[in-house]
């Protein structure tokens, strides 16, 4: 016994010597995370080392599989995009000083020429992406964080495979996780049909596929390389409102036609490419066609690179807003900076607004949210909480002229750990629209008061601060 004792007490610390060199690389820009990381591991030689593989691992190297690349540059098979791009000075000075940091941020240029549409109700948006699909001639392109099993995700999953039994291309991607309910059953006919069928992995490394931090959060259709939809929605029946518990499902998804749609099959073609090999063709990036007059950028998200995208993008519109903003976000876990920024622009007279999810979104993240609330209403934010079932948009918008929609939310995870993807309105009108969206849901929603909030009991206090801990996950 005692040699078994010495033996794992050796095999511990040989394990945690091992693992503090990983720590101190990998968490270079959270020096408290780093610090909890480091005393976790000494404290707790097994449990410690277990934890951080399953949650620690927040970066993850697209990195050479035998002699082939797991990523391709597939803007090698983008048209010629150069005459479709924005003229800078067909941008107002706050659209000019964005355009340059997601330029620089991100990996695409804003294009013009393309026809944006909202959507906000989800049988509308259910409806366009099957008249969609329905309409496809050779190709359907679709990656999901959540597919369900359901009423909705079987009638998709029936259009789907009725289209590649017509011979269109049906490639379907779904994260591993959030998809945990599909089964080989659910998935088997499609396999049968021709639908080629894969599962995202967040790495390839034995050390990143035990990480359960690093999930595809993206939601992406595209047809025929012309139509393509990103945004909020998930497919399940709890996006219709026919969920019982979730009630009223209240999210923003966007139909895009133009220029705007290579860049969204560029971010599917990676991440195809990564989880199977497999590489899309030319043919499957058509010459764009002129639709409409709205400008957009695809930007993309994730701990694949060192750039933190959404964080330096959400930063930066914030602090350049001068008269007000509006913030929609499902999951409200900010890190630092990001307080910051809405707490000074509140200061500064900005009128910024921000909604959030209410009673419907899981406990853990409602308290580690209204952790925040006390310093920004001592600024002048105000804080709204959806009442009227699940609020799951992902948007912003500033001085009625630039918006940002997408998948990622304003928390830890989505800015720092999830692939995400989300797409720059450099548009008034949608901007407008995003705002009176906004408008229209005041009346849902709960407004916080300063003094009501402070005199909140020292319990709940208590519940927010805990959770408040766990705020680099959540």
């Amino acid at each position: 016994m005692q040699t078994f004792f010495a033996i794992s007490t050796v095999v511990g610390y040989v394990l945690t010597l091992a693992l503090l060199p990983l720590v101190l690389l990998t968490k270079k820009r959270q020096p408290v995370s780093t610090v909890a990381w480091v005393m976790a591991i000494l404290t707790m030689p097994y449990l410690g080392a277990i934890l951080f593989v399953v949650f620690g691992i927040n970066r993850v190297e697209r990195r050479v599989v035998g002699r082939r690349a797991v990523t391709r540059d597939f803007r090698r098979l983008l048209p010629e995009l150069a005459g479709h791009q924005v003229a800078a000075e067909a941008l107002n000075r706050t659209q000019r000083d964005l355009l340059r940091v997601a330029e620089r941020v991100g990996t695409t240029r804003a294009t013009v020429e393309n026809r944006v549409q909202l959507l906000t109700d989800a049988r509308k948006a259910f409806d366009e992406i099957e008249s969609a699909i329905d309409s496809a001639q050779s190709s359907i392109h679709l990656e999901y964080y959540i597919w369900q099993p359901d009423k909705l995700g079987g009638e998709l999953r029936d259009l789907l495979i009725a289209k590649a039994e017509r011979g269109v291309r049906v490639r379907f991607l779904y994260d591993a996780i959030g998809s945990g309910r599909l089964t080989h059953k659910f998935l088997e006919p499609m396999r049968k049909a021709g639908i080629r069928v894969a599962s995202f992995v967040p790495g390839q490394s034995f050390r990143e596929r035990w990480s359960i931090n690093l999930r595809s959060h993206r939601k992406i259709v595209i047809v025929d390389g012309t139509v393509g939809f990103t945004g909020g929605m998930n497919v399940g029946d709890e996006y219709l409102g026919i969920d019982p518990f979730f009630g009223t499902w209240r999210d923003t998804h966007l139909r895009l036609q133009g220029p705007t749609v290579l860049q969204l099959q560029e971010v599917f073609a990676t991440d195809w490419h990564y989880a199977t090999g497999e590489e899309l063709t030319a043919a499957e990036f058509p010459q764009p066609v002129e639709m409409g007059d709205d400008c957009a950028q695809v930007i993309v998200g994730g701990p694949d690179t060192d750039e933190e995208t959404f964080h330096s993008l959400l930063f930066a519109a914030i602090n350049r807003a001068e008269r007000h903003l509006t913030l929609a976000t499902s999951y409200f876990v900010p890190t630092p900076p990001l307080v910051c920024a809405l707490e000074a622009a509140a200061l500064r007279g900005v009128r910024t607004r921000v909604m959030l999810s209410g009673p419907k979104t899981y406990w853990a993240t409602r308290y580690a949210a209204r952790a925040y609330y006390d310093t920004l209403l001592d600024a002048g934010v105000e804080l709204y909480e959806y009442q009227v079932g699940q609020f799951h948009s992902k948007t912003l918008t500033l001085d009625g002229c630039w918006s940002l929609v997408g998948t990622a939310n304003f928390d830890a995870r989505s800015l720092y750990l999830n692939f995400e993807v989300g797409v720059v309105l450099y548009d008034i009108s949608l901007a407008e629209q995003l705002e009176n969206h906004f408008d229209l849901d005041i009346p849902n929603a709960w407004r916080l008061d300063p003094v009501a909030w402070s005199n909140r009991s020292t319990s709940e206090r208590l519940k927010e601060n805990l959770c408040k801990l766990f705020s680099p996950v959540l």
